[in-house]
């Protein structure tokens, strides 16, 4: 999966490039695709092609463009998700997208999600975003809320904004560190990897510790 991942960013500059081609659309459909299919580690993506951005002479435009495709798709995404799963609780072809949402997050996570939307509102939406799988037990939570479309927008545009910026901000760090762009791609992979995998191993770690 790593190496997968490391081949496809490396494709997204010169294709970093203002002239590239097939760099942004490779990143615009690895983030989508991440967004309805919680497999593909999106904020990777992101950081690994602002990594190889940050080496383009000069990187402002490439970044910028970075952004704007990530931040475009993580939304994009996100909107399709939202609407798949009101359609499934509307009818019954529709309803396996939903069951298939539930089923992704944890009855805990989806209750604290529920809680957290009734004190704060959309506004959780930006801090899901950032958490890792954070995103769908709040979606869910929505979704069970009747949130009308329009009030979801309204939450998730600032989230994906956000989270795009944090993971670019990540792969400008990888980047830096190093002179060679596959080397800043490798830093920034790993950073990200690091960055949402401490978590859930700290849960585990508190949950034994609980239990015993």
């Amino acid at each position: 999966m790593i190496e997968a991942l490391l081949a496809a960013v490396r494709e997204i500059p010169a294709q970093a490039a203002p002239a590239g081609a097939v760099g942004y659309p490779s990143l615009f459909l690895l983030v989508v695709l991440g967004s309805l299919v919680p497999v593909v580690p999106t904020g990777a993506v992101v950081s690994g092609a602002a990594a190889v951005a940050f080496h383009s002479s000069p990187p402002a435009l490439p970044l910028v463009l970075v952004f704007g495709v990530a931040a475009l798709a993580a939304f994009l995404g996100d909107l399709a998700l939202y609407w798949l799963g009101q359609r499934g609780g509307r009818s019954r072809s529709g309803s396996r997208w939903l069951e298939r949402m539930r089923e992704r997050a944890a009855p805990d996570r989806l209750e604290a999600a529920r809680r957290k939307l009734d004190e704060h509102g959309v506004a959780v939406l930006v801090l899901s975003r950032l958490l890792p799988a954070g995103r769908l037990p709040v979606m869910v939570a929505c979704l069970l809320a009747r949130l009308p479309v329009r009030s979801f927008v309204r939450g998730d545009l600032p989230a994906c904004l956000a989270w795009t910026a944090t993971y670019q901000l990540i792969g400008v760090l990888g980047g830096s560190l190093f002179p060679e762009p596959w080397q800043g791609v490798t830093a920034a992979v790993g950073l990200t990897l690091l960055v949402g995998g401490v978590p859930p191993v700290w849960r585990r770690l508190r949950s034994a510790r609980s239990a015993g």
